[in-house]
Formats: C-alpha cells, sequence, structure tokens
C-alpha cells in the first residue's frame, strides 16, 4: 500500500470515530425505534438460543400473546447483535457495538472501492460525503434503524466486486495468467453473491433501492472499462442471483406471506403525507421528531459536490468522466423527484413503491450517488489544490454535521425488560395477522384457558415454538391458546393434530380447539409451511455452491 493511501485511510478512520463518542455513553440511546429494535433481538436472540437457526416467531412481544413480526424483519442486525451478546455484552451494549462497527466499515468500504475506481484523492473526499451524510445520522442517532443503517457496508463491497470483476475479465492471457484470471472472477462473482445477500438481510426496502443503482453501475463497467462487456455481465447476473438465493430463507416467506398481515391496510396510503418539500433537500433544520420533522437536506458537502461536478463537465473531455456524472446527477435528480409530492401520480401507479411507506426514505440513495459525485469530481483535481480540498472537506463535514452527532437522550433499562414480556408488537401493526387485533392491550391470564366446558390445564413445557399441557377434560372441552395464529402453529392431542379456529370474533386471532372427556397431551407447535421449508432449502444450496465455490478457489491457489 501507498503512503500516501495508508495516510489518507488513517485520516478516514481517524474522522469516523468522532461521531460514535454517543455511543460510549452509559444507556440505549433514545431514538424512534431503538428500544423496540433491541426487544426484537431479545427474542430473536431467546429463538437461536433454543437452536432455532432462523429464528420467525417473536414468543414474548404483544403481551406474550407473540408475533410473527420476525418473518418480516430484516434479520442480519439480529443475528450480529445475538453472536456479540452471546460473547458477554448486553443486548443494548452489544446493538451500540454493532452500530459503531458498521459505521467505521461503510466509510472504509467506500474508500477501498471509490480508490480503485478514482483514485486516492476522489476516494477520501468521496468516503467522507458516505459517511457524514445528514442522513447517516438520522438513522443512526434519530431513528435508531439498525437495518438501514448496516445496510450502508454492503453497496461499496458490491462496487468493488463489480470492478474487480471486470479487471479479472481483461487480464485475460494464456497459461497461469489466464488461471489468476479464471480464479479472480470466481472469486470476486462470489464475494458479490455475499454481498448482495447481505444487503437484502441487512434491509429488504433499501436493497430494492440500491440494487438497480447498482447494477446500472454494472453495465456502466461494462460499456466503459470491460473487454468482454457480455461476459461480464451474465457472470455479475448470476453473483447477484446467487445472493438472492442465499436470502431466500428471509425475502421468499416474508414478500408471499405477508398477504397474511396487516401490512397493505395499516400502510395504506400513509406515503401520500410523508413527501418532501423540495427545498428541504438544501436545508432543513435538525430534529429529533418523527417522520415530517426529521431534517431532509442532504448536507452542504454534498451540494457542493454536485456543483463542483458542473465545473468538470463544462472542462472534461473525458468521455467516460462525462457520462458517469451525467448518469449520477439523472439518478439524483430523479431519486429527489420521487420524494416529492409531483411524484404522486408515480407513487399511485407503480405499486411497488407503496411498500417503502416513506417517500423521504430514499434520501438513503443521494448518499451514496453525492458521495460517488464528490469522488469522481475530486479524481479531477491537481495533487496541491486536491488536498486543500480533503482539508477543505474534513472541515465542512465536520462543522455542517457536529450538532447532529448525538441522541436526545438515553434509555437506562434492566435488561429483563427486553427479555421479558414486552408490552408492545414493536412496530404500528403492520406485522400482525390480518385475522387479529392490531394491538394486544394486556397480558393474558394464563398460557391456555378453558372457555367452555369443564378440565385442568397444567402447562409442561415453553418454549417460543413448543407449548406443551396436559388437560384432564371433565366434559369436551374449549380451550384458547393465548398465542397469535399464523401459518405455521399446529395443534396436536395426543399425537393427532386438531383443527384449529382463530377468527372467532371473541377471540380474535388466538387459537382455540377442542379436547375430548379425558386426560389429553396438547402440543402446540410453531413450524414451517411448505414455502419456508423450500426457501430453506434455496439457501442451503447457495450456501453449498459458496462453499464449494471457496473450496475450489482455495485449491486452485495452491496449485498455482
Amino acid at each position: 500500500m501507498k503512503k500516501n493511501t495508508a495516510i489518507t485511510i488513517l485520516i478516514v478512520l481517524a474522522l469516523s470515530l468522532l461521531p460514535l463518542g454517543a455511543l460510549f455513553h452509559a444507556g440505549l440511546p433514545a431514538t424512534h425505534d431503538g428500544q423496540d429494535h433491541v426487544a426484537r433481538i431479545a427474542n430473536f436472540y431467546l429463538s437461536l438460543r433454543e437452536g432455532n437457526i432462523v429464528p420467525r416467531w417473536a414468543e414474548n412481544l404483544n403481551w406474550g400473546y407473540g408475533h410473527p413480526i420476525l418473518m418480516f424483519l430484516y434479520p442480519l442486525p439480529s443475528y450480529f447483535v445475538s453472536g456479540l451478546h452471546a460473547l458477554g455484552p448486553g443486548l443494548a451494549d452489544s446493538l451500540k457495538i454493532v452500530t459503531g462497527l458498521s459505521y467505521i466499515a461503510s466509510l472504509l468500504f467506500f474508500f477501498l472501492w471509490a480508490r480503485e475506481e478514482w483514485g486516492n484523492l476522489g476516494a477520501g473526499i468521496g468516503s467522507l460525503l458516505y459517511g457524514f451524510a445528514p442522513y447517516r445520522f438520522v438513522d443512526m442517532y434519530v431513528r435508531g434503524d439498525i437495518g438501514e443503517h448496516l445496510a450502508f457496508v454492503f453497496p461499496p463491497i458490491i462496487l468493488w466486486g463489480l470492478f474487480r470483476m471486470g479487471r479479472a475479465f481483461d487480464t485475460e492471457g494464456s497459461g497461469k495468467r489466464k488461471s489468476y484470471s479464471e480464479r479472480d472472477r470466481m472469486f470476486y462473482g462470489l464475494l458479490i453473491a455475499a454481498a448482495t445477500a447481505g444487503l437484502i438481510l441487512a434491509h429488504n426496502a433499501i436493497s430494492l433501492m440500491m440494487l438497480p443503482l447498482l447494477g446500472l453501475y454494472a453495465v456502466y463497467e461494462a460499456g466503459f472499462r470491460t473487454k468482454s462487456p457480455g461476459r461480464f455481465l451474465v457472470t455479475a447476473g448470476i453473483a447477484v442471483a446467487l445472493g438472492f438465493v442465499l436470502s431466500a430463507f428471509f425475502w421468499v416467506p416474508a414478500f408471499f406471506e405477508g398477504k397474511y398481515t396487516l401490512r397493505d391496510i395499516v400502510t395504506g396510503r400513509e406515503f401520500s403525507t410523508r413527501f418532501v418539500p423540495f427545498l428541504s433537500f438544501f436545508y432543513s433544520p435538525w430534529s429529533w421528531g418523527g417522520g415530517n420533522e426529521l431534517t431532509k437536506q442532504l448536507g452542504v458537502p454534498a451540494w457542493i459536490a454536485v456543483g463542483g461536478s458542473g465545473i468538470v463537465l463544462w472542462r472534461s473531455k473525458k468521455k467516460h468522466i462525462r457520462t458517469i456524472l451525467i448518469a449520477l446527477l439523472v439518478l439524483l435528480a430523479c431519486t429527489l423527484f420521487l420524494m416529492t409530492e409531483w411524484s404522486l401520480p408515480v407513487w399511485d401507479h407503480v405499486r411497488i413503491l407503496q411498500k417503502f411507506q416513506f417517500p423521504w426514505r430514499f434520501l438513503a440513495v443521494p448518499v451514496i450517488i453525492c458521495a460517488s459525485i464528490a469522488s469522481v469530481a475530486g479524481s479531477q483535481l491537481p495533487p496541491k489544490p486536491g488536498r486543500y480540498v480533503f482539508a477543505a472537506t474534513i472541515f465542512l463535514v465536520i462543522f455542517t454535521t457536529y450538532g447532529m452527532w448525538q441522541p436526545r437522550g438515553y434509555i437506562n433499562k434492566p435488561e429483563s425488560f427486553y427479555t421479558g414480556i414486552y408490552p408492545g408488537t414493536t412496530d404500528t401493526g403492520e406485522s400482525s395477522p390480518i385475522w387479529s387485533v392490531r394491538f394486544m392491550e394486556k397480558a393474558p391470564k394464563g398460557p391456555a384457558l378453558v372457555i367452555e366446558g369443564n378440565a385442568a390445564i397444567k402447562p409442561v413445557a415453553r418454549r417460543t415454538t413448543l407449548h406443551i399441557y396436559t388437560v384432564n377434560a371433565g366434559t369436551r372441552t374449549r380451550i384458547v391458546e393465548n398465542t397469535l395464529y399464523f401459518p405455521g402453529w399446529t395443534v396436536t392431542v395426543d399425537g393427532k393434530v386438531v383443527p384449529v379456529e382463530f377468527q372467532d370474533p371473541r377471540y380474535r386471532g388466538l387459537m382455540t380447539y377442542w379436547v375430548e372427556r379425558g386426560r389429553h397431551e396438547v402440543v402446540v407447535a410453531f413450524g414451517d409451511t411448505k414455502l419456508r421449508r423450500v426457501s430453506d432449502i434455496l439457501t442451503l444450496a447457495g450456501i453449498a455452491v459458496v462453499v464449494a465455490g471457496g473450496g475450489y478457489i482455495v485449491l486452485w491457489r495452491k496449485k498455482t
């Protein structure tokens, strides 16, 4: 590594530590979703500890009635925090550690990609804009959205993998060099697949926003940087497809079983009230308030980069520089348009946009666009002026965001608050089963109760996905299991599956069933549907491909 590169990386990494000081404060930052995220992860960890590799049911949420939110909640942050928590730190501290490491990693990976593409100076400037965009601090200290925050790590990895894979196509020769290029293509293809899966598992909505942008970069690489554009695009497409296969265990059930939830009813036309006034992109005051109150500004450094790109367009005679800048500026304009009320007809007709709920959520996209614009424009500066611009960028990103580096306060609650019965679903009710009430209001009187007939119920064992009782019924008896029904729950009496009613208006969403007179063993279990089993098999097949490919690369390296 060259000396200048090492110095720039150290500067970027040192600066990335500055906004993280608030994470060293005792307690959990008081954000919109932070406390709920810890409660979700507590349920995720409990299920994981019981041997459920893919936790899908949150046993203690919703006043103890349980909730299927884990099926629809991006799981990668929960895996990371759970893994760290298993090593000793508390849940809240584990969440803060993952938050801090994710932030540092996002700047580092952006720098590594941008340096390859645009050089050391452009990478330094761009990585600072990528990390110090106001929306990054909205995610970290206002919304507390660990999924979106973690998602910013993966796009630069995919970009770097695409760049490197393109170079592998260009270095084909004969003999040993050809072997190296083939091995490199496989390695970077697997890297792209893993990063694509990581992006989807970190935040499904952000992945839908980012992947088209990453696809356009692949087209740019094919058109301007790669000697074998067709083969490059096919290989990149296969790698991305493998990423979807690797993450199938999550997104397939989440997509197809969402019809069993209140998602479309709860979210409805909420998007129509969350458009952004255009001038707010230039300035809106910092706030820890809710959706329409939080700042929507792109930041002064971002707009300076956009203005500077105009000068580069006017002066540069390099076709690929002009092309990429024009493309980035058009993409930026389109993204801003989608966040304003002028785009209402588009939101009305393109229904998938409504799944994002809030138009301002697209603020994540200008973060990487503006950082890329800054990298391209910065790469065209002569060395000496470039150093001054880099220094000015450091000053600007600190001066304009310093007030955003802390939450409005801190939450200090015992671990038991998160691991015990939690009085909420941790979402706005969109993950609640469609046949249930949106929120339960109080804890049940018991895990299972007699509602008709005469019987004594004795709990034998209770885990997140398995409830076992002994029922001694004096007459034919109807029992309510105080757990929300969702596809996958079954009730067996003495080893035989019995019918379950879950739409009784007196017990909305809860499972009720009958037992005959006598003594019985009742097992209430949550398992996989056929769709979930197929999605799990797809993921296992994807993992097998990655392991086989990785092993092949290692053996290949030994042979050469």
